[in-house]
């Protein structure tokens, strides 16, 4: 059964709901809730509009990183890896890494070196990777989306949508390293020359709740805020998909739609501060003499 429904919803096929729960009000764009397990959707919103999706598609660069596996052999750091805007770790060419450490950075910190580190060492270059990220997406039924770098900076013509990477958090989910990294709240980072960097998870939905398991936060200014995350709790697993949201409404959006598919109470908006009346200026009086 748990197959069958995993292919309708790689299909776009399998729709549903928790029962008798109110859903939650999700303002950002676009949203999907899907069954971790089974993968029927929730809950969903606008989840095939073409959209930028910001590093939440390091997902992806996760799961070709860890399919391929030889995580704890060792690989070298070329100048072409540091050819990247920020977020950044700064890595040197020359210096030399394992893989499992960087996949840990990837998921913990979304560093834009280390997408291209891996993605190159992976398959010989940053444009054989994309290839294969496109390839790998298409089998996973991702068929609505065009991925053009590693890291998911801005690029022409690179999109996906909130189904589609629904789609790639669910495999990327069922893969050990890339869970274990995902749910990793500090990561003490070591440099190949020994220095050593607390760094922490950009996740704050899963700093916050005990329920949240991962998985891959994002932002441009073209995409707005993004979030994969995943959520286990009264023996269900979730993973939402929030694009085109706001701060810190990508937070509380994506926590209440895992609590809305793990049966747990949803929390209302935090209601905003008023504003304090402005101050009427007063003309300071002149004496005369």
């Amino acid at each position: 059964m748990r197959a069958t429904r995993v292919i309708l919803f790689l299909l776009g096929l399998s729709t549903g709901a928790t029962a008798q729960q109110v859903s939650p009000v999700i303002k950002a764009a676009s949203a999907i809730l899907v069954d971790a397990r089974t993968g029927e959707v929730l809950f969903e919103k606008n989840a095939d509009a073409p959209r930028a999706v910001a590093s939440t598609q390091k997902l992806l660069t996760a799961l070709l990183i860890a399919e391929r596996g030889d995580l704890d052999s060792p690989m070298q750091i070329e100048p072409v890896d540091t050819q990247c805007d920020p977020t950044m770790l700064y890595l040197k060419p020359g210096d030399s890494y394992l893989r499992r450490d960087l996949l840990n950075a990837l998921m913990v910190k979304s560093a834009n070196d280390v997408a291209r580190a891996l993605a190159r060492d992976n398959a010989g270059s940053v444009e054989e990777f994309v290839e294969k990220m496109n390839r790998r997406a298409f089998v996973l039924g991702a068929e609505k989306s065009n991925f053009v770098n590693p890291n998911g900076l801005p690029a022409e013509g690179q999109f996906s949508c909130a189904r589609d990477m629904a789609k790639i958090a669910l495999a990327a989910y069922e893969i050990p390293e890339i869970r274990s990294a995902a749910m990793t709240k500090l990561l003490q980072f070591q440099y190949a020359d020994g220095r050593t960097v607390p760094l922490q998870n950009t996740n704050r939905v899963m700093r916050e709740n005990d329920f949240c398991n991962g998985m891959k936060t994002g932002y441009t200014n073209l995409a707005g805020h993004c979030l994969v995350s995943s959520g286990m709790a009264n023996d269900r697993e979730v993973i939402a998909v929030v694009l085109g949201s706001s701060k810190p409404r990508v937070w509380t959006e994506s926590a209440n739609l895992l609590r809305f598919g793990l049966g747990l109470p949803i929390r209302p908006e935090p209601t905003p501060a008023p504003k304090a009346p402005a101050k009427k200026k007063t003309k300071t009086k002149r004496s005369t003499s």
